[in-house]
Formats: structure tokens, C-alpha cells, sequence
């Protein structure tokens, strides 16, 4: 590999369309330490009421005996980890399926994601646009997988007029 090769990009666009091949396999950059007010907070946005996510009490009586981070925020988390690696530049997710939660999330866990493409094919309906689908798999610190699923997204191409000249340019001279 020559060292341009080896140079990072002095422009990150994120990945579109034409930058996935099926087997690519990503790894998140960082992980992410969910934390009690995390836990909280989503539980209470999204009026979740069962009590396992946000009574220390209850949940000392179960067989976890400490509260257990809400499932849809561990989905939330794996996903925006993926999303640097392969959906920055997504139209639209399609498909969250085959949702799995092998091992619990505790609050103090730190999450990583892991993805590999499985399909790519060219949107029929939509010119700028491809479709790709993976699968995903959060671990934890302790390497053990606490969620896997299947997305399906819409990604723009690398000339689509949406994701074209997004950075607001000026004609104004540098003052410092």
C-alpha cells in the first residue's frame, strides 16, 4: 500500500451507495457507556411504565437484581454506532428485523458495534439512490453479544444532487 493509499481522505463524506461491497465488515470506532440517566430519561420520553428500567427496588426483586437498560434504547445505541460507518449519508431507513436480545444491558455497560453488508442492489424507483441491508450485533465489555438484528436502508449515490455542495461556501476572506 503506498502511503497515498494509506492517507486519510482530507474530505470524510461518509459511504455512499458505490463504497459498499457484499462481506464488508465495520467496527465501531467507539464504544458507548450507557448510563443511569441514559436509561432514565429514554425510558421516560418514551413513556415507557415498566418499572424493571427505573425502580432500583423492583428490580433488586428480579432475577437480574438491578435495573435493565431499556431494549429500545440498546437498539437506538447500536444503531447510531453503525451509522458513521454505513448510513451517514442514508435517504431513509427501510427495515429493523430479526431483532434479537441474547444477554441484558445493565446501566455502566459500554456498547460497540459490529456490521456486515449483506445485500446491495440499485433502488428501481429511485436514480440517486441505492438499497443496501446488514446485520448488526452489539457487544458489550465483557465480548458478550447483547442485541443482533437486520437494517435495511436507502443510501444516496456519490453524485446525487441531495448530497452534493452541502457545505455552505462563502465568498467572505478569513479574518483571523
Amino acid at each position: 500500500m503506498s502511503s497515498e493509499e494509506a492517507a486519510a481522505p482530507k474530505e470524510w463524506r461518509g459511504r455512499f451507495y458505490e463504497d459498499f461491497e457484499v462481506g464488508d465488515v465495520f467496527r465501531s470506532r467507539f464504544g458507548r457507556t450507557i448510563t443511569r440517566t441514559d436509561n432514565i430519561w429514554f425510558t421516560c420520553l418514551t413513556m415507557n411504565t415498566n418499572p424493571m428500567h427505573f425502580s432500583e427496588p423492583y428490580a433488586a426483586k428480579t432475577r437480574f437484581g438491578q435495573p435493565l437498560v431499556n431494549s429500545a434504547f440498546t437498539l437506538a445505541v447500536v444503531t447510531g454506532l453503525t451509522v458513521p460507518d454505513t448510513s451517514e449519508n442514508a435517504a431513509a431507513n427501510l427495515a429493523w428485523t430479526d431483532i434479537k436480545l441474547p444477554k441484558p444491558v445493565f446501566e455502566g455497560d459500554t456498547l460497540y458495534a459490529e456490521s456486515e453488508i449483506l445485500e446491495r442492489r440499485e433502488s428501481s424507483s429511485n436514480p440517486s439512490v441505492g438499497i443496501v441491508s446488514m446485520r448488526c450485533r452489539g457487544i458489550n465489555q465483557r465480548h458478550e453479544v447483547v442485541i443482533e438484528y437486520k437494517r435495511t436502508f436507502m443510501v444516496y449515490k456519490r453524485d446525487a444532487p441531495e448530497v452534493t455542495e452541502t457545505f455552505p461556501l462563502t465568498d467572505e476572506s478569513w479574518t483571523v
